[in-house]
């Protein structure tokens, strides 16, 4: 590999706070080096469209961008570049087109910030067309193997406890069951995180089976108790009782998790004869300014990712292990999904705290 003059970054997969700062991070720390940033926009696209969809990020025009949520580059979490169906009906590959792109822009190196999918798809791309690549993890529900922290995800879980606070008080003047759904397509930890923070009487994750009689009498008991109003929050990947995932058709045919909230609410309703409501956060999870938490993590990512390729170290995730920045073979990154573990610590405290988690 020659002199690095200039490197690009994108972010891919779904938006979330902190996704500027971590561009901003790449783009300060190049500058020290003497090298230029393209920032790419629309993801993997920008690159495959004529002409090339990319801007010169310059420190100064970065500068202001820590606080701001979403990512001012776009991004997109749909397809991939590997079979792209045009307008005509026929499977084009773009890898060629992406190529081209990367020429025209005369780059050395990409820094991609993305989820296990996005850097999946990233990593076998750059991989066919040759360029050194450094992947930065980002994804509210926090799965990415390999790291502690991923961007986005503590403002998530400030965002779903400010709703729980919210919720407990409509819930105890009207003496109601406040079912709060929160995103998580694979694993529970929003729904774990914001629950023990929020005060939560029951919370639902999908790495534990519920039964729906051990919630309904968690909820009886507190009435029992003079209590009459309960406060769960429940991922939106948890089934019905009887191992459904419940799901919503979106515009498109789009099938989406979602409903799982509504779901419980009618069960709870007739099993305990208490008032139920149901809130779903959505996208509200992913927008807003990004925690000071978010913005540390995704500065120090967008550091560590330059100096990554600075020294010559590619096919790498930077991660967040045990309060410091490590890199990890990006393979290792995206072997499996971060579930919820059995033995979290987290699940300890919320048992020892009393909360039902629908198992016993």
């Amino acid at each position: 590999m020659g002199e690095i003059k200039r490197i690009g970054v994108l972010t891919s997969g779904g938006d979330c706070a902190g996704l500027n700062a971590a561009i901003r991070g790449v783009v300060m720390r190049a500058a020290s080096y003497g090298w230029e940033v393209m920032g790419i926009r629309h993801g993997t696209e920008g690159l495959t469209r004529q002409p090339t969809e990319a801007l010169l990020l310059t420190p100064d025009k970065v500068e202001r961008w820590l606080t701001l949520g979403g990512t001012l580059l776009g991004t997109i979490n749909r397809g991939q570049p590997f079979q792209v169906t045009l307008p005509d009906g026929t499977v084009h590959d773009r890898t060629l087109d992406f190529a081209e792109g990367c020429r025209e822009l005369e780059l050395s190196a990409i820094v991609g910030i993305g989820g296990d999918g996005s850097l999946k798809i990233l990593h076998d791309l750059m991989t066919k067309v040759g360029l050194p690549f450094v992947g930065i993890p980002k994804t509210i529900d926090n799965d990415v193997a390999a790291t502690e922290q991923s961007i986005g995800f503590d403002t998530a879980v400030n965002i779903a406890t400010e709703a729980l606070d919210r919720l407990h008080f409509t819930a105890a003047s009207h003496d109601r069951v406040m079912i709060l759904e929160v995103m998580g397509r694979d694993a529970g930890h929003i729904a774990l995180h914001a629950g023990i923070a929020g005060g939560a009487h029951v919370i639902l994750i999908p790495e534990i089976p519920y039964k729906l009689e051990v919630v309904s009498q968690a909820i009886r008991d507190r009435q029992a108790a003079g209590k009459a109003f309960s406060v769960v929050i429940v991922s939106e990947a948890v089934c019905t009782s009887g191992g459904d995932v419940v799901t919503q058709t979106q515009a498109f045919g789009e099938c989406r998790l979602g409903g799982i909230g509504q779901y419980l609410a009618q069960e709870l309703a007739q099993s305990t004869g208490a008032e139920t409501r149901v809130t779903v956060l959505g996208h509200v999870q992913r927008g807003g300014v990004p925690s000071p938490l978010d913005r540390l993590i995704a500065s120090a990512f967008g550091v560590e990712a330059v100096d990554l390729i600075a020294r010559g170290e590619f096919d790498r995730v930077v991660t967040w292990q045990q309060r410091q920045v490590v890199s990890v073979p990006i393979l290792e990154a995206i072997s499996h999904c971060r579930i919820v573990d059995p033995g979290d610590t987290l699940l300890k405290t919320a048992r020892g705290l009393g909360i039902c988690l629908g198992d016993q």
